[in-house]
């Protein structure tokens, strides 16, 4: 947690979970840390990380099972990954696309960008 980030500690919280969940580190059915796990770990309020849950649990992404904690629910990197993609289209794609057409970048100049960066090794690959 960045203590010093204008963006609160909650919505840190529930970022990086949304973030664990949509790259796979959190599955389906996974525990995550309880409040009092969260607040001893980066010592904060347990109600601070309580309101990060409930975030979560408004949102469909973890279901709290009574007694045992909360779970990551069944459909939630599916759900992030919908509503990722509609957002990087009109919030990213878009504004790029336009600024690329506005350089004299052609819409193929843009495909074959893309086919490039697409078909290059990742850097993940390059470590093994």
């Amino acid at each position: 947690m960045k203590f010093d980030s204008p963006t609160p500690i909650y919505i840190q919280i529930a970022e990086d979970l949304r973030h664990q969940i949509l790259i796979g580190a959190l599955d389906e059915g996974d525990q995550v840390m309880s409040t009092t796990q969260y607040a001893t770990t980066y010592r904060i309020n347990p109600a601070t990380a309580a309101k990060a849950f409930a975030h979560l649990v408004d949102d469909g992404l973890l279901v709290k099972r009574r007694g045992i904690g909360m779970f990551v629910a069944a459909g939630a990197r599916e759900r992030l990954r919908a509503a990722g993609r509609d957002g990087f289209l009109t919030e990213t794609l878009t504004p790029v696309v336009r600024d690329a057409l506005a350089l004299g970048l052609s819409a193929d100049d843009l495909i074959a960008h893309i086919r490039s960066v697409t078909s290059a090794p990742s850097s993940t690959d390059q470590e093994d």
